[in-house]
């Protein structure tokens, strides 16, 4: 049997610039019944080991620096033993978070992930946060798009390290160029198509 995506939601609190938000994160889950690659960190890490289900771990993979999409990796690092990957554009972000701790390596353009038969490869997008990172599943028609788009849109753009005319440029070049039907797996909500989102990026 071959890779397969799994969701897990995991529901806390957004925190930046002073402001705090009630938020739903997905966590994306890549593999088969031996292993995983876990794709953002969200609040708690025990709904995540739950979902793992005892499997190998291959990586973690963090989409970006937000809180909201962090705050478990270090958890669940010594849960799993699996190394963290972020982009070191938002290791300001990073450090507010786990200021004693340290990601396993930098994700980056074009880095490359094997897990269940299927390979995964990173698009750097910076706009919503500097280190913004896609992966891209082309064996699975999936691409994990963090917080950088989603179904309506692009994500927001609005508080700091954030850049509206550079998460434009980025989901043009690195995500309107892939297979229209695509499925985007979305950071918040629901998954959307690439074919959906052409006319929705400005």
């Amino acid at each position: 049997m071959g890779a397969r995506i799994e969701k897990a939601v995991v529901s806390g609190v957004f925190s930046l610039d002073g402001q705090d938000f009630d938020v739903d994160n997905n966590v994306w889950l890549v593999g088969d019944d031996d292993e995983v690659l876990v794709i953002d960190a969200p609040h708690r890490a025990e709904p995540i080991v739950e979902a793992v289900g005892g499997r190998k771990v291959t990586a973690i993979v963090l989409t970006h620096g937000h809180n909201d999409h962090i705050t478990a990796a270090v958890d669940l690092r010594e849960a799993t033993g699996a190394p963290i990957w972020f982009h070191p554009a938002d290791t300001m972000l990073w450090d507010v978070v786990h200021p004693g701790a340290r990601p396993d390596e930098a994700l980056g353009e074009g880095a490359r992930f094997r897990v269940a038969g299927t390979t995964l490869s990173a698009l750097h997008t910076p706009g919503h946060s500097p280190g913004s990172t896609c992966l891209h599943a082309p064996d699975l028609a999936a691409v994990f798009s963090g917080d950088t788009l989603f179904s309506g849109g692009p994500g927001a753009t609005g508080r700091s390290f954030s850049d509206h005319p550079t998460i434009v440029r980025s989901i043009r070049a690195k995500l309107l160029t892939l297979h229209g039907d695509t499925v985007v797996h979305t950071g918040h909500g629901e998954d959307t198509r690439i074919s959906a989102e052409i006319s929705t990026v400005s």
